[in-house]
Order: C-alpha cells, then sequence, then structure tokens
C-alpha cells in the first residue's frame, strides 16, 4: 500500500482546497510546498484583503484555447459554493466594485480557513520541502524530495505558473506536464502594467500618478474601468484586463470618454461659456492634469467659440480614440497569473485529470485557463481544486 492516497503539490489556493477536499472523502492527504508558508500569494491579494472571488464569475470571464474546458468545474463549484463556506467560517467580506468580493479584515483568514478545512479533514502539510525528481510507480507516483521519498496513488499539481518569481513561482508544473508526454501552450504574463517608449514616457511625465476612467481595447477585451499613469507606463484595472488580450507589436485603444458623449460635452460647454478653454472645458469631466495634456496634445489653443462642430467632431475623436503602442509589459515581476499552460486537450475538465496518466491531476493556474482581474482566478482554483479533489 502506497503511505498516501493522495499528494498535492503546491500549498496555494488550489493545492489546499483540493487537498481538503480529498481528505474530507476520506483519503490520506499530503500538502508539499518548497516555501516557507503556505499560500503566499494569498496573503497579498486584494492590497492584503482578499478578493476571493466575484459574484459575476462565469465561463465566459475565462480566457483559454478550449473557453468550454472550464464550464463544468466552474459551475459544479461555484462562487455562492465558496461564499457559503467563507460565512461559515465567520469571515466578514464586502463587494467592491464589478462584484469583486474581499474580506473584511486581512486576507490571512482566508488561509487560516484552508488550513483549518485541511487539518480538520485529516490531511497533513510539510512546507520547505521541494520536490526533486517525479516517477511514474507500479501503484501510482514515487517522489523525491529533499527530505526522501514519498509515494502515492494519486498526484495532484498544483504549483502555479511563472508569475511573480521572488515568491517562488517556477514553470514546474509545466516541466512536469511535459514529462508525462502533455502538451503545454504558450504561456505570457497576464493582468500586467505595460511600459512604453522613453519618448512616449517624455511626453507623459506629467500625468504620472493620475488616474482616469476610460474604455480600453486590446485585441478582443474590452474594459471600462480605471486607468493609471505610471513612471514607467500604464496600469491600472482597465489596462491590466486588456493586456490578457494584447500581444507583442500591437496597440492599444484608450477612450477617455465616448466620442458623441464628448462632443455633446464640448458643444454644451461652448454654447455656455465660449470663451472657454478647451482644457477648461475637458477638466469638467476629466483630472485637469490630463485635461491640460490633451490639449497641448490636440494642438488647440483656441476659445471654445471659436471652435467650429467640425473641430469639436475631431477632438471628441482623438479623446475617444488614443492609440498607443506599448513597447511590452512589466512581465512575470509584477503579473498577477500566467495566461496559457498546461493544454486543456489532454485533461479531463470534470476530474482535471491527464486522460493519457491515471492519478495525475493539474490544477489552478498551472493550466490553460485565466480569469479576469476581480477574483476570477481565485474562484478558478476552487473550482477545479473541488473537481480534482473530489475525483481521488
Amino acid at each position: 500500500m502506497t503511505e498516501w492516497d493522495v499528494v498535492v503539490l503546491g500549498a496555494g489556493a488550489a493545492g489546499l482546497f483540493a487537498g481538503a477536499e480529498a481528505a474530507r472523502r476520506g483519503r490520506r492527504v499530503l500538502v508539499l510546498d518548497h516555501a516557507a508558508k503556505p499560500a503566499e500569494k494569498i496573503r497579498i491579494s486584494g492590497g492584503g484583503r482578499c478578493n476571493f472571488t466575484n459574484l459575476h464569475s462565469r465561463p465566459e470571464a475565462f480566457l483559454s484555447e478550449n473557453p468550454r474546458f472550464a464550464v463544468s468545474a466552474l459551475t459544479r463549484y461555484d462562487q455562492h459554493d465558496f461564499i457559503r463556506l467563507v460565512e461559515a467560517h465567520g469571515i466578514g467580506w464586502h463587494e467592491k466594485t464589478l462584484g469583486q468580493l474581499f474580506c473584511d479584515g486581512r486576507s490571512g483568514a482566508i488561509i487560516e480557513m484552508l488550513l483549518s478545512e485541511l487539518g480538520d479533514a485529516g490531511g497533513a502539510l510539510r512546507l520547505s520541502e521541494p520536490v526533486e525528481r517525479v516517477e511514474r510507480a507500479e501503484d501510482g507516483f514515487r517522489l523525491v524530495t529533499s527530505r526522501g521519498v514519498t509515494d502515492c496513488a494519486a498526484l495532484i499539481v498544483a504549483t502555479g505558473g511563472k508569475s511573480i518569481p521572488k515568491m517562488g513561482a517556477t514553470g514546474f508544473a509545466y516541466d512536469l506536464a511535459r514529462q508525462f508526454g502533455l502538451d503545454v501552450t504558450e504561456t505570457r504574463p497576464a493582468l500586467v502594467p505595460f511600459t512604453l517608449g522613453p519618448e512616449l514616457l517624455a511626453r507623459l511625465k506629467p500625468l504620472v500618478g493620475v488616474a482616469a476612467e476610460v474604455e480600453a481595447t486590446a485585441g478582443a477585451g474590452w474594459f471600462k474601468e480605471a486607468m493609471l499613469f505610471t513612471h514607467r507606463g500604464l496600469s491600472g484595472p482597465a489596462l491590466l484586463q486588456v493586456s490578457s488580450y494584447w500581444r507583442e507589436g500591437e496597440a492599444l485603444r484608450i477612450a477617455f470618454g465616448g466620442g458623441d458623449e464628448v462632443f455633446g460635452a464640448l458643444r454644451a460647454a461652448r454654447a455656455e461659456a465660449g470663451r472657454r478653454a478647451l482644457r477648461t472645458a475637458l477638466a469638467a469631466f476629466l483630472p485637469k492634469a490630463l485635461a491640460d495634456w490633451l490639449e497641448a496634445e490636440i494642438g488647440e489653443r483656441r476659445n471654445l467659440a471659436d471652435l467650429s462642430d467640425r473641430r469639436l467632431r475631431e477632438i471628441a475623436g482623438f479623446i475617444a480614440g488614443w492609440e498607443v503602442r506599448p513597447v511590452g509589459t512589466e512581465g512575470y515581476r509584477t503579473a498577477e497569473v500566467t495566461l496559457g499552460g498546461i493544454s486543456t486537450a489532454g485533461l479531463d475538465g470534470r476530474t482535471m485529470a491527464a486522460k493519457a496518466v491515471p492519478g495525475l491531476h493539474f490544477i489552478g493556474e498551472a493550466v490553460d485557463v485565466t480569469g479576469w482581474l476581480g477574483g476570477y482566478n481565485f474562484q478558478w482554483a476552487w473550482s477545479s481544486g473541488f473537481a480534482a479533489g473530489g475525483a481521488v
């Protein structure tokens, strides 16, 4: 008989959740991690309050080469199931914008809940134990770790992606998947700030630290949220969102309000006070520094009374369709998640098991399923963890 029924590699959100679910079903479970502390990504998430799910979580909010793959897991254990678990542990929560749910207190409460769930179900946790090698054994898997050999009947891999390497992120899951014959799709940093070239940065210097509500578009992605000008380029929720859809060399389209909306506001301002400067009219619905910058960028110094409807439409078109071509992103260093990963073509969406390797499961960020900003990726951790934990 093997030493453990189930070993879970990775003591993050997905791994702890899967381990608890498997242990609750009477399995002998061990969760292993190379880090000294569990779930550090949870600890820092949401400004330290953990954006643990989203009320609007749905399959359409997740990117994958197979958009339907996540449907089974996301519907069998959804955001409302996790909310009930949070409430059962007496953790207060509140909704911010766009369905984002945060702890009232510190994010450590979610970690304590997961550890409690694992421990109360009889699961074990071992930290600071890197896995050096994984081998197929006659009755399961053999893991060679820094402390010796560990055998198990089933293996759940929840070691995440490459994002935030200073917290120990590696490509371990991808290497292990390839070892067992699974394909790995192209991986890229996602939910990550953009970087701009030196010439544009110099022009944008007066706007560093300025935030504005925008409509941002990249590829098939469109989001209406805040944008922030930074020393390196562009950030804020809207830009992080479209980073998942952007490819190198492409332009971003930023709208500081809709074209007709801006035109109407400028036309009304002209009728009300025609001697007003363009920047003054823009400052009525944009941050003053941004209004000043846009006026200079457009190169229009005349008063509103001197501007025809045609000119106002040209100005509105620029403001509603500013195009910028980033030189890149800040990379995995600051990316919240990794886009791409272990191909879903080789996995069973109901159990997260490798179709060709009985007993081997991959969950969480390691898989080619990436959610929007705002708690969606944590929900994927809970849902995929539930699917795998209930199948081993």
